[in-house]
């Protein structure tokens, strides 16, 4: 009889500490994460000592001639697509991997020394072509300093995952592509258009500096955490494709005019799309099926350190962490893909209730999905037009939305 009620008490205690260790385990791995933000941050503010810059996102070599030269300008450039990453490599302890990436590199994953580019007598033109290229080994390259190590994705389809975006602001608008046809032309409308809208810390093939950043930088956001896709319709890394609700507008039209701007954060579930069983992934049928189909799977969230698309490793401060995300059916000119398009992308993490972000000033706080955002009906500040979506205008995501923007003279009261 007293041995039972041993066996007993053993087994409670057990019960009781398993929770406990998993726990301890979750706490070690969340303090392992910011530590890995903190180094990004170090690094971003040694780049800026070094360059009197930010690291640029979306950024790097076009191809050559005005129109191309009728070869593959995938291969003969990388079509200014890469993230704050690639510039950052040296910063954190990727040197050997940044001096693969900015000369030519004459080596192939298959070991192929065909006539396409990778071998000794065409060998990868420095800085790489265009991120989506599998060919490219130092894409395929995962970083420990990229990676949380609550998110449990790895290896293929990725190309090498990163859990951990910039912040381009409070808005969506002109977030896929920036200036992408005058990027050399610092007094071109569409630049013009991309400052007026992108108002983060980054902006997309845009030089930044910390002096840019008027509301300081310890109450600006410069990047945030985001939780990479596994293939399961989570809601924060499976975005709805082209949402039929959610039309912000056909930006850069032909006749450069601005329309009246639509689309709200909360579009991104009109239709019923969240299985209501279980909200946190998409429904199985309907319309989530086939808007869920426009995208690649091999680009979604988190899955390409080295690409600059919203996708992969930008976020916004419109809904609040681990909020589902969604993509627009208007593409700016040049961008005519799914997985570049424009769109709603909160940060998200596996950590429980909330997900971290780095502030410019290098501090790492967690941030919960209950934090003040604001008015979730309320159209983004757009590039042009009038009312409460021109530019200029007061962030109408509150707390959060504040937080994403550099100079909107937004008094930021609450401590995170």
């Amino acid at each position: 009889m007293e041995l039972l009620v041993v066996i007993a008490i053993i087994g409670v205690l057990v019960g009781l500490l398993l929770p406990a260790v998993q726990a301890a385990r979750e706490a070690a791995r969340r303090m392992s994460c910011s530590n890995n933000f903190k180094q990004i941050g170090l690094a971003v503010h040694n780049y800026h000592s070094a360059y009197n810059q930010l690291p640029t996102h979306m950024s790097g070599t076009d191809r050559p001639g005005v129109n191309g030269d009728g070869v593959n300008s995938q291969t003969l450039c990388n079509g200014m697509r890469h993230s704050i990453f690639v510039g950052l490599l040296p910063f954190f302890e990727a040197q050997a991997l940044w001096e693969q990436v900015s000369n030519p590199l004459a080596m192939r994953v298959d070991g192929n020394a065909s006539a396409t580019p990778g071998n000794a007598t065409l060998p990868w033109i420095a800085f790489g072509p265009t991120p989506q290229n599998a060919q490219y080994p130092p894409y395929l390259t995962e970083i420990p300093t990229l990676r949380c190590p609550s998110d449990p994705g790895f290896g293929l389809p990725s190309f090498g995952r990163t859990n951990y975006a910039a912040c381009l602001g409070d808005s969506p608008f002109m977030g896929a592509a920036g200036a992408y046809n005058n990027h050399l032309n610092t007094a071109s409308q569409l630049v013009t258009q991309t400052r007026a809208a992108q108002r983060g810390m980054f902006v997309p093939r845009q030089t930044m500096k910390f002096r840019d950043v008027l509301d300081g930088l310890a109450n600006t956001i410069m990047a945030g955490e985001i939780a990479t896709d596994l293939g399961d319709r989570d809601v924060r890394t499976t975005p709805l494709g082209n949402n039929p609700d959610v039309t912000l507008r056909a930006i850069n039209n032909v006749n450069g005019q601005a329309e009246t701007p639509v689309g709200f954060p909360n579009q991104c579930n009109l239709n019923d799309d969240i299985d209501p069983t279980r909200p946190s992934f998409w429904r199985g049928q309907g319309v989530a099926v086939q808007a869920l189909s426009e995208h690649n799977i091999t680009a979604m969230r988190g899955f390409r350190w080295a690409s600059g698309v919203p996708l992969c490793s930008g976020m916004n401060t419109l809904s609040p962490p681990n909020s589902p995300l969604c993509t627009t059916r208007s593409n700016p000119v040049g961008v005519n893909t799914a997985v570049r398009r424009n769109g709603f992308m909160s940060p998200s993490s596996r950590h429980a209730g909330g997900c971290h972000v780095l502030l410019g000033d290098g501090a790492v706080k967690f941030v919960t999905d209950s934090i003040d955002s604001g008015n979730q009906n309320a159209v983004p500040v757009a590039e042009l037009g009038t009312g409460t979506s021109a530019p200029g205008s007061q962030s109408p995501y509150g707390l959060w939305g504040a937080l994403g923007t550099r100079a909107s003279k937004e008094v930021i009261q609450e401590e995170l």
